[in-house]
């Protein structure tokens, strides 16, 4: 699953620091967003994935759109999108409403996710490129993010997103490689690796975000951040695992904002171009400022 950094801890868990609890806003602009998004028939990764940040970007006027259904065809250990076998083919009017919900939303930055879909002979990759095409159709102003699965590797799938030229393209390797085997079995470090290297290397701004708190220690935290800048990437954010559910793997440690901050700084360091390091950052949080930060544009539309 695509979409990281599942965001609520259960009841009767380790209880959280301070910094971590969220100011619930004003509840009108969000649930405008949830209606419109119900309307079009599409999904969020903010509901799905129990994102803490859901509501702060809702009263914003802000989503993540969760395209290809809200079925994952894995299931990582600490993702709270529901795991299981797709029962219905990608919808080919999806983009189609994609693209009116971000005109209707007068996005100025959209993203664009999706659960894994390894059912696929693509992994769904036709269905992010007609995507942000129609988008650009229909809102040629909107910057396009795009936050991909690997594709099980495969460079035609790839190929055919980065041919659309979203603005930016997101991969998260979400933990540290020895981790994998526990946290992403169905994933493999250095495939995520070569993802954002092929995006780098096609001239788009490569970003991808790393999840702590899981078990990592330090020099395995920093050998990740040199390894990803090493293939390219240029926009990175790090954040708190929150454990969804006692059914996922539980929280080893709370970092606290101080170390966030000197992770960001060793990014920083490294010659990451922009980098949101905190309790509560997650892929998509704050991604039109994100990107804006940078002013650079990343190949033609």
């Amino acid at each position: 699953m695509t979409p990281s950094h599942a965001g609520d801890e259960p009841r009767g868990g380790t209880s959280k620091p301070p910094w971590l609890r969220v100011r619930i806003p004003a509840a009108g602009a969000a649930l405008g967003v949830s209606r419109l998004m119900r309307g079009f028939g599409l999904h969020t990764v903010c509901e799905e994935a129990h994102c803490p940040n859901r509501g702060e970007c809702w009263a914003h006027g802000t989503a993540t759109f969760l395209i290809l259904g809200d079925v994952c065809t894995r299931a990582c250990a600490f993702c709270a999108v529901t795991s299981g076998k797709p029962s219905a083919p990608p919808d080919p009017d999806e983009p189609r409403r994609v693209a009116e919900a971000v005109s209707s939303l007068q996005l100025a930055h959209a993203v664009l996710t999706s659960v894994s879909r390894d059912d696929l002979p693509d992994g769904g990759a036709a269905s992010f490129a007609a995507c942000v095409r129609e988008i650009r159709v229909r809102v040629p102003t909107c910057q396009v993010e795009v936050l991909i699965p690997d594709f099980r590797g495969d460079e035609q799938a790839l190929a055919r997103v980065v041919e659309s030229r979203p603005d930016v393209l997101n991969h998260n390797v979400e933990t540290v490689p020895r981790l994998y085997g526990r946290i992403r079995p169905h994933a493999r470090f250095e495939r995520s690796l070569e993802v954002l290297s092929r995006a780098h290397a096609a001239g788009l701004l490569a970003k991808s975000g790393l999840m702590v708190g899981l078990g990592e220690d330090a020099p395995e935290v920093h050998a990740t951040l040199v390894s990803l800048r090493a293939a390219g990437v240029e926009m990175l954010t790090i954040g708190q695992y929150l454990r969804p559910s006692q059914a996922h793997v539980p929280v080893q440690r709370y970092y606290t904002p101080a170390e966030f901050d000197d992770l960001g700084q060793r990014a920083r360091r490294l010659g990451f171009r922009h980098v949101a390091s905190g309790p509560l950052v997650r892929s998509s949080y704050h991604a039109q400022e994100q990107h804006s930060s940078l002013r650079v544009s990343v190949g033609s539309r």
